[in-house]
């Protein structure tokens, strides 16, 4: 592995080092800056309860979420596909749940995620020094995971049919007490919907966004909430790898989220989805990325504000 920063890297460093990548542009997220808040409900599934004693997935609950796309620049375009795509919700007041369009995150450790993160900040030209990318990436190849996993599908076509992954195992206990680790997935309820490169070279920079619109208009937003079911001996440590046959191995639908309306952004911008905040019969992962979130994103919610 290559050196990493010294002293060791805090929360404040990664945010920082985020914004810095992105140029700095102000009062906005450091991460998937650009997106577009709606509200919705929660019904939950008749096999919930077998995974979790989690009020907020046993019962019905609102739902406020939020689509972006990712990166810190809030004017990035929607057909830029080294990008991901964020679906973050709230089911009640209870509980938080961030997912993105790739099952994995591109560091393991948060020394790790700033090194990744500072390898990449422009310089006076603009772009980052290609020599250091290429250096930092040889040394460090599992950061390359989430990348390559992007690279490897087409352009997403719609925020509404898109699959997206929670990156952490999260500890989920049932009500006979019984404790199992759980991945989220979060499926469109019809398909996926992808774009060829020449598809995408007909849209605009905000189509994703119309195109949201249009289908919450037509009642056509709908996914199911997965539990990916875990295995002995899956890394739950190590986010930037996935569950071996992680694709094909047993879930359990927990419930189904149908988003009903656009919302005012501020209902979303005000205050921050917070991924600690989990309603019991949900732990918190026992990976070093989750547990620098809490802070980190308090300390992004200050700087936009």
């Amino acid at each position: 592995m290559s050196e990493l920063p010294t002293p060791a890297a805090t929360p404040a460093a990664i945010v920082d080092a985020l914004k810095a990548v992105a140029g700095n542009p102000p009062k906005v997220r450091a991460s998937f800056a650009k997106g577009r808040c709606v509200r919705g409900t929660y019904a939950p599934s008749d096999r919930a309860a077998e995974i979790t004693r989690s009020l907020s997935f046993t019962k019905p609950s609102r739902v406020l979420a939020r689509f972006s796309v990712g990166g810190g620049n809030p004017g990035v375009s929607d057909t830029n596909n080294l990008v991901l795509r964020g679906f973050s919700f709230r089911l009640g007041d209870d509980t938080d749940i961030l997912t993105e369009t790739a099952p994995v995150h591109f560091a393991r450790t948060l020394d790790q995620m700033l090194a990744f993160l500072e390898a990449r900040i422009p310089g006076a030209d603009g772009k980052p020094d290609s020599e250091k990318v290429r250096a930092f990436s040889a040394a460090n190849p599992e950061t390359l995971n989430q990348a390559k996993y992007v690279a490897a599908r087409r352009l997403p076509g719609s925020l509404a049919g898109t699959t997206y992954w929670g990156v952490h195992a999260f500890p989920a206990t049932n009500a006979r007490g019984e404790t199992r680790f759980i991945k989220f997935k979060v499926a469109p309820v019809v398909c996926d919907v992808s774009l060829s490169e020449d598809e995408a070279r007909t849209k605009s920079a905000d189509f994703l966004h119309e195109d949201l619109a249009r289908r919450i208009a037509a009642g056509d937003v709908r996914f199911n909430v997965m539990a990916l079911l875990d295995r002995p001996g899956d890394p739950i440590m190590d986010v930037t790898l996935r569950w071996p046959d992680e694709d094909n191995r047993e879930q359990v639908r927990l419930g189904t989220i149908v988003i009903t309306s656009l919302e005012a952004n501020e209902a979303c911008d005000g205050a921050i989805f917070n991924p600690v905040n989990l309603a019991d019969g949900i732990g918190h992962p026992p990976d070093e990325i989750f547990a620098a979130r809490r802070s980190s994103y308090t300390i992004s919610l200050a700087k936009r504000r």
